[in-house]
């Protein structure tokens, strides 16, 4: 199960093509720069009432999601926008989240001890985010 990479915090490391991506979704030019020049940490939780809480911190902002597995919630992204969200699990250790709103996406995160890697797909535009686990 994907819980078994719950608690490992996760800096990224490696972005490639994530302005073209926000640009896709509608996000202003100076939501993109701040966007583009932090390195957010990434862990999730998990909360032991089957459900998890997925965490991104950074110097500019912090969000939490809280969800349980196949279950549509409402989500309010980090640039604002309001999205039916369903997260599934594929395999032991990938999380696949489907937004849907004005423009749809879908994110896969997949989890091993010494990485999350990310790719965000709306349209036919592909972003890819590199995560390393933080060393404490």
């Amino acid at each position: 199960m994907v819980s078994q990479f719950a608690g490992i915090k996760y800096k990224l490391d490696k972005s490639e093509n994530f302005d073209e991506y926000m640009k896709a979704l509608g996000v202003g030019m100076l939501t993109r720069k701040v966007g583009n020049s932090i390195s957010p940490v990434v862990e999730l939780v998990d909360n032991g009432d089957s459900s998890y809480t997925l965490k991104s911190s950074s110097t500019f902002k912090n969000t939490a999601i809280t969800f349980k597995i196949g279950e549509e919630f409402q989500q309010e992204t980090p640039d604002g926008r309001k999205v039916a969200t369903v997260i599934t699990q594929d395999g032991d250790n990938k999380l696949v989240e489907v937004q849907k709103g004005d423009k749809s996406t879908t994110i896969i995160r997949e989890f091993s001890k010494d990485a999350v890697n990310m790719t965000l797909t709306i349209d036919s535009i592909v972003c890819t985010r590199n995560y390393k686990v933080v060393e404490s």
